[in-house]
């Protein structure tokens, strides 16, 4: 039989206890040492990294109150606070086995044992061990994930004054537990916003999860959101947490969420009103404990007055309103953008010193940017990837204006993607951007044209 992965060390001043537990051990795990002077703990933990320590509870002849061994299980503990240390105790003594116990020991043995029952007590103590070591690698995985997202959406940037008063409310309402709502046209830096303000509330340690609501099928819905149980449909394998318990003690952002058909909305306000999910397939409420962001590009008092939208559910997820502003509306922040995104695309792809022109920023500015931050971003890096130096004119950027459009519009084997792309931008601006008139051009209710817009991007 195989030997179990596994170092386990024995500490016990009696040498005949120590020989006899090796001897039995080493024949079912990889490593086993053994030690009768506890002084030395600390020097084997310099060379080794035990799975289970085997600490007897009393050293010195004639005491039996344990002091030793809760001594020695406080130093190993502080060496390493994920250690398992199963506590030997004499026959009678479970008084002292308790105590050991409350002062973080993992399990305890009476002397003289019986092989089998030491087998299983280690056995056990390895399962909890190695689920402990997976519960600080999934935790510290989750740290890392999380300082690189952050990392990624740290240069929220802006100095102009509707993004100041962004900023301002950020930090008002960031403290607080409040539902706020994000509106803003597409690129505009909504995502941004609500990871701001869960680094500004209580909960900035705990996770923060984000749910596309636009890309959540009517029929998975309750199945991402809320769970399901093993056995509720066909594919459920195992039992699945929704996007509610796994945000438990944090923020949980629903992106896109004027695009919930009115079902959905119900059931969306049902869970925030009781502020309890319950799985797919089981009865069990489980209470949420959640800050709740949303975002949408969707004109939703407007979708109200039309009956697409909830009244109820609008005022429950807006306790405060934010609005993102448009490029458009914050021009003079094009400069520390534009040299933010030359900073860096300029190390992605090892083109040091890039650097624009005053001319072509003066085009930058006088653009419209229907795709706002993003397409600004998007812009750059290809002008950066399709530069032949390290300063970029106006022929590097190919803007929604430039002669690129202007051939397509000529192009007689336009795709139809491409034709309805070309037309809902003209429509656009044909109407300065008003979504309800160049819905209207297009003979599209407004809600159609929203879709179409985030389904290109615009």
């Amino acid at each position: 039989m195989a030997k179990i992965e596994a170092k386990i060390l024995i500490v016990d001043d009696d040498i005949d206890v120590l020989n006899t537990a090796r001897m039995y051990l080493k024949q079912q795990f990889t490593l086993v040492q053994i030690e009768s002077n506890p002084e030395l703990i600390p020097l084997h933990f310099e060379r080794e990294s035990f799975d289970v320590v085997l600490l007897d509870m009393n050293f010195k002849k004639g005491e039996n109150d344990g002091s030793d061994g809760l001594h020695w299980l406080n130093q190993i503990l502080d060496i390493d606070p994920n250690a398992i240390v199963i506590l030997v105790t004499a026959y009678g003594e479970f008084d002292l086995a308790v105590q050991a116990i409350k002062a973080g020991g993992t399990d305890f043995i009476t002397k003289p044992w019986k092989n089998e029952k030491l087998y299983a007590t280690i056995t056990s103590a390895l399962q909890l061990r190695h689920s402990k070591l997976e519960v600080d690698r999934l935790k510290n995985t989750t740290k890392s994930i999380t300082d690189d997202v952050d990392q990624k959406y740290s240069n929220f940037l802006g100095n102009s004054a509707p993004m100041q008063r962004v900023f301002s409310l950020i930090e008002k309402v960031g403290p607080t537990d409040a539902n706020v709502l994000i509106l803003g046209e597409n690129g505009t830096g909504k995502e941004l916003a609500a990871r701001a303000l869960h680094k500004k509330s209580d909960r900035a340690n705990q996770v923060f999860i984000k749910v596309d609501l636009g890309s959540i099928s009517e029929t998975l819905f309750e199945s991402e959101l809320f769970g399901h149980v093993k056995g509720a449909f066909t594919d459920a394998k195992e039992d699945k947490p929704g996007r509610f318990e796994l945000a438990q003690g944090g923020t949980l952002f629903l992106d896109e969420i004027g695009n919930l058909s009115l079902p959905l909305q119900a059931k969306l306000l049902s869970v925030l009103q009781q502020r309890k999910v319950s799985r797919v397939g089981s009865g069990k409420e489980i209470p949420i404990d959640i800050r709740l962001v949303c975002a949408t590009n969707m004109p939703l008092y407007e979708m109200v007055d039309d009956g697409e939208f909830r009244q109820d559910l609008l005022y429950r997820i807006n306790t405060v309103e934010l609005k993102m502003p448009s490029l458009s509306e914050r021009t003079e922040d094009m400069d520390i953008l534009v040299e933010h995104f030359l900073n860096v695309f300029g190390k992605k792809y090892k083109k040091t010193n890039m650097r624009i022109d005053a001319g072509t920023m003066n085009k930058l500015k006088k653009y419209h940017w229907p795709g706002n931050i993003r397409e600004l971003e998007h812009s750059v890096e290809r002008a950066i990837i399709l530069a032949d130096g390290n300063k970029l004119g106006p022929s590097d950027f190919m803007l929604g204006s430039s002669k690129a459009i202007a051939k397509a519009q000529e192009d007689e084997n336009l795709n139809i993607t491409e034709n309805e792309k070309r037309l809902i931008l003209k429509a656009l601006d044909k109407h300065n951007g008003n979504v309800t008139r160049a819905a209207k051009e297009l003979g599209l209710d407004r809600l159609a044209l929203y879709r179409r817009m985030q389904k290109y991007g615009l």
